[in-house]
């Protein structure tokens, strides 16, 4: 992606690669987009209301124009994997529902077998990131 307007084209591609996986782990250093891609993802799922990071919460939920939750997950704040077990997170995992996470190196025993997983990666070049997504 060389700039923001790239957004809309990223976030459809991984819409579609979604349709077969609800879990998606997002990784990439502090500062490569994650929440800004995760914002204009949801918005093109039809979410209105307002899309930001859960640092401190650890989970938001959104509800998508046609009903379905989706939840997105920042454990950059996390200590030990026992306080992501202590808000949930298997059973939001299990759920069925779309699970955004933002740093699941924190988490690494409770992630699910399969997933699909982005990576961003900043550049030297300002707004320009690279970002690939793999099916684990």
């Amino acid at each position: 992606m060389s700039s923001l307007a790239d957004l809309p084209a990223a976030a459809s591609v991984l819409i579609k690669e979604a349709e077969q996986e609800p879990v998606i782990l997002f990784e990439g250093p502090m500062g490569a987009g994650k929440t800004t891609f995760i914002k204009e993802f949801c918005h093109q799922l039809g979410v209105k209301e307002n899309v930001s990071s859960p640092t401190f919460a650890l989970v938001n939920e959104y509800e998508t124009s046609e009903g379905k939750l989706i939840y997105h997950f920042d454990f950059y704040r996390i200590n030990e994997e026992r306080e992501a077990l202590e808000i949930g997170i298997l059973e939001y995992l299990a759920s069925g529902s779309m699970c955004l996470i933002e740093w699941p190196s924190m988490i690494p025993n409770l992630l699910p077998e399969h997933y699909l997983l982005v990576k961003l990666q900043p550049s030297d070049e300002g707004e320009v990131r690279t970002m690939t997504i793999n099916r684990v």
